[in-house]
C-alpha cells in the first residue's frame, strides 16, 4: 500500500527557463516516477502495457486517437496517459476512518493536488443535513435516499443531470435514458465548458458538429494549422502524428499567445533520434498571436487569399468545390475585402508581412488541416472565429477529402461520445423519435439546462438536485464563488467517483459520494465479464476492458449505479404506477435496466438502433479498431437547410483591455490532467513548486511597474461591479504575447464571471478575462 500525503506540499517557488523541447527521456523517467508512487511495479506494467492497445484499456485521458491495429507501439501511451492511468490505479484508500478524522470544513480547506492524492474512494457516504462529515451509507439506502429525493420535486426539472467525458458510451446513454424518463433534458456536461463553440460551428456551418479530420489525413497533409493548442501537455501523441507528417513534407503553423515546448521541438521517446538525437521542429512558423485575435487573423488570410484570385483568376480559388457545395460566398467575399488591415494588425500583434508569408505557405499547399483546442473556444467570439476558419478551408477545397479538414482536438477522453449518446440539452428531435420507437415513452422536447445555465438555476433555487456522473463540476466550472453557492443552495448533491475532489466539499443540504468502478478495473456483472465502449475525437468507436481487481468489493460500476437507481426511482412503484407519494411519472416503466445492468450488451443493442451508424454495434465494435462513425461531409454531403456548406460573415471585435490591466487567460500545467494536478510543478514551462504564478511579458512588467518575484493579486474586471480576486500569486516573467498574462486553472476559475460566455454556443470565455494585477500590501 502507498502511503498517503498527510501534509500540504510547502516547496518553495523555483523558476527556470521555459523548455524548448517535449518528451524525451525525462518524460519516461517523469511517467515512471509517478506511476510507481501510485502503485506497484506489477500494476503500472498491467496498465502500461495494455493501454490503447487492442482489447486494452482505453487511456482515460485525452481522446486522440489510437494509430490502426497493427501499426501501434507496444508503448502506445504518453507520458501524461502514464500517468493518468496509474493515478486511477493507485493503491491509496479513502476509508470511512479518513472521513471521521477529515470533516467537510477541514477538506474544503484543502488543495486539488493533496484531496486527488489521498486515493480511490471504497465505499458509498453520506453527509447529512446540519453534519459536517461524512459517514458510510449502504448502497440500497443511498438509492432510497436519492430517489426519494427525485420522487419528491416538484417537477423534473429541478433535477440536474451532470457528465464529464470520463463516462462510457454505455453509461452516457443509460443516464440520458433515465433522465429523459425521468421528465427532464437537464443534461449539461463537459463540453457546454470546452468544446462547444466548436460544435456550434460546425453544425451551422457544415451541417455536422463533428470534426472531419482522421488520423491519416494528418500523415497526408501538406500543411497544418495548430491554432490555440498545446499538443504537448494537453495530447501528446498527437505530437507523433506531427512528426509523421513532417517526416512526410508537411509545413506547420502554431498561432498561439505562448510559445510551447511541443510546439518547438519534439523528441519522441519511442525513436532513436528522440532518445540520443535532438528530435524533430514542429513548428516552421510561429505566430505569437494576442489572446482573442484569432479570427481577425483568418479574415485578414482570407481577404490575401480572394486578392490572390484577383490577381490569377481561376489559380488560388477552387471555383467548383465553391459552385457545387457551398452557398453565401458573395457576401462573405464582400464582407471580408472590408476587413482594415489596421484592425487585422491590432487585433493580432502581428505585422501584415508575417500573414502574408502564411498566406504563401497556403497557396504552396494542395492539403491544409486546422487543428483547435480552447484556446479558440474558450472565448465572447469563438463561434464566428470558428466558421472564419470554415470559411479558409472552403475557399481552396480543404474539406470531404483526404489530408485536409477541420480537426477540433478534444481533450477528454470520451466527451465526444458522450453527445453521440444523448447527453446534450438539445438533442434533435430526430434522436428523440428514435428513443420514443424503442422505448414506448416520449421524451420531452423542450430544451434543457447546459452547465451555465444549471449554475444559474441551482442559484436562482430552481434546481434542487444535482446529480453527476464522473467529473469534478465545481472546479470546471467558471466563477467558482457563485459555482459553489448555487451548489450549497440545492437540497441534495450526489457524485459518482473514482477519487476524492473539490465538488465533494462543496455540499448540498445533503450530499452523496457513490464510488465507482475506474476504467483500468474488470467489471463482472451477472452476464460476466463486461466491457464499455469510447469515442475518441475522429468520430472511432472503439472497446475498453479493464484488467485490474476492483479498488474495494463495495464499488459498483457507473452503469450499474445508474440502473439501480433508475430501477428504483422509476419502476419502484405503489401498484398504482405512482410514487410512493402519489406523485405520477411520465417515465416508462418498461425499460429492462436490471438487463442493462447484468450485460451492457443489451444496451449496444438498443443504441444500435437508435444512433445512427452504429447498427449492428456489438458486433462491428469487437473487430480489432472499432467502428469509424460516418462524416456526411467526408461522404461530399452537408445536411444543413440548404443542403450546402455555409459561407458566413462574422464579426467579433478584439478585446477592450484598459490602460493598466492585462488580458489573461486560463491554462493547464503541463503535470495537471483537467482540473487535478498531479504535482505542483509545470516543467516545460520552467515553473516548480507553485501553481499560485501568474506569466506576464516583460515589457509589459515595466510599464506596469511590476518585477519577477513580486506576489500580487489577480482582480478581474466586468460589468456587474463585483471583485472577482484569486490572491497571493507570484509573478513570472514569460515570452506572453503583449498585453496578455497566462495563470492556471482550476485556482483562477474564481475569475471568471458566469455571464462571461461565448456568444451563441454560452460556453464561458475562460480565455479572456480582463486582469488588474494589485500588489500585496499596496
Amino acid at each position: 500500500m502507498h502511503k498517503r500525503p498527510d501534509d500540504e506540499p510547502k516547496d518553495p517557488l523555483h523558476v527556470t527557463p521555459p523548455r524548448r523541447w517535449a518528451a524525451g527521456v525525462p518524460a519516461v523517467v517523469h511517467a515512471l516516477t509517478y506511476s510507481l508512487e501510485q502503485t506497484s511495479p506489477r500494476r503500472a506494467g498491467v496498465t502500461l502495457l495494455t493501454m490503447n492497445q487492442v482489447g486494452g484499456i482505453d487511456c482515460p485521458g485525452c481522446a486522440w486517437a489510437d494509430p490502426a491495429p497493427g501499426h501501434r507501439h507496444r508503448n502506445e501511451y504518453c507520458e501524461n496517459g502514464a500517468k493518468h492511468i496509474n493515478d486511477e490505479a493507485t493503491t491509496r484508500r479513502v476509508t470511512a476512518d479518513f472521513f471521521r478524522r477529515h470533516p467537510v470544513s477541514d477538506l474544503a480547506r484543502r488543495s486539488d493536488l493533496w484531496l486527488n492524492q489521498q486515493g480511490r474512494l471504497t465505499a458509498p457516504m453520506v453527509k447529512r443535513e446540519g453534519r459536517d462529515h461524512y459517514e458510510p451509507i449502504g448502497w440500497d439506502d443511498a438509492f432510497e435516499l436519492l430517489s426519494r429525493e427525485l420522487t419528491s420535486l416538484g417537477s423534473p426539472d429541478e433535477a440536474v443531470f451532470y457528465t464529464s467525458g470520463r463516462a462510457s458510451n454505455e453509461a452516457a446513454f443509460v443516464l440520458q435514458l433515465f433522465a429523459r424518463a425521468f421528465g427532464t433534458n437537464n443534461l449539461p456536461d463537459c463540453s457546454n465548458m470546452c468544446h462547444e463553440s466548436s460544435g456550434y460551428a460546425l453544425h451551422e456551418t457544415l451541417g455536422t458538429g463533428k470534426g472531419t479530420v482522421r488520423l491519416h489525413d494528418l500523415h497526408q497533409s501538406d500543411l497544418i494549422f495548430l491554432v490555440g493548442q498545446n499538443p504537448g501537455s494537453n495530447h501528446p501523441r498527437q505530437l507523433s502524428a506531427l512528426e509523421q507528417a513532417k517526416r512526410r513534407g508537411a509545413r506547420i503553423v502554431a498561432v498561439n499567445p505562448l510559445p510551447e515546448a511541443g510546439l518547438l521541438r519534439f523528441k519522441n521517446p519511442q525513436e532513436v533520434n528522440g532518445v540520443i538525437g535532438r528530435g524533430i521542429p514542429i513548428a516552421d512558423r510561429f505566430l505569437h498571436i494576442r489572446l482573442g485575435g484569432d479570427l481577425a487573423l483568418f479574415q485578414g488570410l482570407n481577404r490575401l487569399l480572394l486578392e490572390a484570385e484577383d490577381a490569377r483568376p481561376g489559380d488560388v480559388l477552387d471555383q467548383d468545390f465553391i459552385r457545387a457545395n457551398t452557398s453565401g460566398f458573395e457576401e462573405f467575399a464582400r464582407h471580408v475585402r472590408a476587413v482594415s488591415w489596421d484592425d487585422v494588425t491590432a487585433a493580432t500583434g502581428l505585422t501584415r508581412t508575417e500573414i502574408e508569408r502564411v498566406r504563401d505557405d497556403v497557396l504552396r499547399s494542395e492539403r491544409v488541416i486546422v487543428c483547435w483546442a480552447m484556446g479558440l473556444t474558450q472565448h465572447r467570439h469563438a463561434v464566428p472565429t470558428i466558421r472564419e476558419i470554415v470559411n479558409f478551408l472552403m475557399l481552396r477545397g480543404n474539406l470531404g477529402r483526404a489530408g485536409a479538414g477541420a480537426c477540433p482536438v478534444r481533450g477528454h477522453s470520451n466527451v465526444q461520445g458522450d453527445r453521440t449518446m444523448g447527453i446534450w440539452e438539445q438533442m434533435p428531435d430526430s434522436f428523440l423519435d428514435a428513443l420514443q420507437r424503442e422505448f414506448g415513452f416520449d421524451p420531452p422536447r423542450a430544451h434543457g439546462l447546459d452547465s451555465v445555465n444549471a449554475i444559474r438555476a441551482m442559484r436562482e433555487g430552481r434546481v434542487k438536485l444535482f446529480l453527476s456522473l464522473a467529473g469534478n463540476f465545481v472546479r470546471a466550472a467558471p466563477d467558482s464563488a457563485v459555482t459553489e453557492e448555487a451548489m450549497r443552495g440545492c437540497r441534495l448533491t450526489a457524485h459518482i467517483s473514482t477519487k476524492l475532489n473539490r465538488s465533494h466539499t462543496v455540499c448540498g443540504g445533503t450530499a452523496l459520494i457513490l464510488p465507482t468502478l475506474g476504467r483500468t478495473e474488470r467489471d463482472v456483472q451477472a452476464g460476466g465479464e463486461q466491457f464499455v465502449t469510447v469515442e475518441n475525437s475522429m468520430s472511432e468507436v472503439h472497446t475498453s476492458r479493464g484488467r485490474l481487481e476492483p479498488a474495494s468489493p463495495l464499488l459498483l460500476s457507473e452503469v450499474a449505479i445508474l440502473c439501480r437507481l433508475a430501477c428504483r426511482t422509476l419502476d419502484d412503484r405503489t401498484p398504482d404506477g405512482r410514487a410512493p407519494d402519489g406523485q405520477a411519472f411520465d417515465g416508462s416503466a418498461g425499460i429492462p435496466w436490471r438487463e442493462f445492468e447484468a450485460d451492457y450488451g443489451a444496451i449496444r443493442d438498443r443504441i444500435s438502433r437508435v444512433v445512427p451508424g452504429l447498427h449492428d454495434f456489438n458486433r462491428r465494435v469487437a473487430r480489432p479498431g472499432g467502428i469509424s462513425l460516418p462524416n456526411p461531409v467526408n461522404e461530399g454531403v452537408f445536411p444543413t437547410a440548404q443542403g450546402k456548406a455555409l459561407f458566413t460573415r462574422n464579426a467579433g471585435p478584439a478585446p477592450h483591455v484598459p490602460e493598466g490591466h492585462l488580458l489573461l487567460q486560463t491554462m493547464r500545467s503541463h503535470d495537471q490532467w483537467n482540473t487535478v494536478p498531479y504535482t505542483a510543478d509545470d516543467r516545460y514551462r520552467g515553473i516548480r513548486g507553485s501553481r499560485k504564478v501568474v506569466l506576464v511579458n516583460p515589457a509589459d512588467l515595466r510599464e506596469l511597474g511590476l518585477s519577477g518575484g513580486q506576489r500580487v493579486d489577480l482582480v478581474s474586471v466586468w460589468t456587474d461591479d463585483v471583485e472577482r480576486r484569486a490572491g497571493g500569486f507570484e509573478v513570472v516573467p514569460y515570452p506572453t504575447a503583449r498585453g496578455c498574462a497566462a495563470a492556471y486553472y482550476p485556482e483562477t476559475n474564481v475569475l471568471v464571471p458566469l455571464d462571461s460566455v461565448a456568444e451563441f454556443s454560452n460556453q464561458p470565455a475562460s480565455k479572456e478575462i480582463v486582469v488588474r494585477l494589485e500588489r500585496l500590501g499596496g
